[in-house]
């Protein structure tokens, strides 16, 4: 994990994730099943499943499981029902959190999150109570080897992005959420897939936090983000780098 990273989410720590790959599966297929029946059954005419299928090749998630999952939300029978709701409320430290969940199961869901907030040292809030401290964005992410800086830069304005940051970790292009889809496309049609593609939310400001504050808020994060409804959590945390090393380690 990183402190403060343009290409790494401070809320996430990869190598955690990395090694849940069946989950990170299941939930990837359940984004694929609301994408699928958001519009279209064919990525082409299907904006957010083509962002879902992105995330499922970031993951390495073979081809057929895609298909199969894009088939059996599409098919006569169908397949789970689910609806987006998001959790907003305080970790350990006054750090805000905001929980993204897909769930079949309201009751079970709000039930599950809230004892977590309660368990590690939070509050579940209301609706709202925490997300005007951060911005949503859309976010597209391409290898530094794709193109120079200047060329990414001159294309990324061109698409209708709002800003660039090129590093020798890759290129992050971030643009409004309304244009995220024009903004991807274009790009992908002068470079191809881009290493990732989604909608992020970005903390305004940030709480730094020292080690045993960050240990309590990670306990918190790392239970919500195991949890089979929840598709992502975020954060408005910060650490110093040597921190940051060591917690990763």
């Amino acid at each position: 994990m990183a402190g403060h990273s343009q290409f790494k989410n401070i809320m996430h720590r990869k190598g955690a994730q990395d090694a849940k790959r069946a989950k990170q599966f299941g939930k990837i297929i359940r984004e694929l099943t609301v994408a699928t029946r958001s519009g279209l059954p064919e990525p082409a005419s299907n904006p957010r499943l083509r962002a879902a299928i992105v995330a499922a090749r970031e993951v390495n998630m073979p081809k057929d499981t895609i298909e199969r999952a894009i088939k059996k939300a599409s098919g006569a029978a169908g397949s789970d029902d689910y609806v987006e709701i998001r959790y907003e409320g305080y970790g350990p430290a006054g750090v805000a959190v905001i929980v993204e969940t897909l769930t079949d199961n309201r009751n079970r869901t709000a039930s599950d999150v809230r004892a977590a907030f309660s368990k590690y040292g939070g509050s579940l809030g209301e609706a709202n109570s925490v997300s005007f401290m951060f911005r949503r964005l859309g976010v597209v992410v391409y290898p530094a080897a794709t193109a120079s800086e200047d060329d990414m830069l001159e294309a990324a304005i061109e698409a209708g992005a709002e800003n660039v940051v090129s590093t020798a970790a890759g290129h992050e292009i971030t643009c409004e959420v309304e244009s995220f889809f024009a903004v991807r496309d274009a790009l992908e049609t002068r470079y191809g897939e881009p290493e990732s593609a989604k909608l992020d939310w970005r903390p305004e400001n940030t709480v730094t936090l020292d080690e045993e504050k960050a240990r309590s808020v990670f306990k918190l994060l790392d239970v919500l983000d195991d949890h089979d409804d929840v598709q992502n959590v975020y954060a408005n945390f910060d650490l110093p780098d040597d921190l940051a090393e060591k917690l990763s380690s």
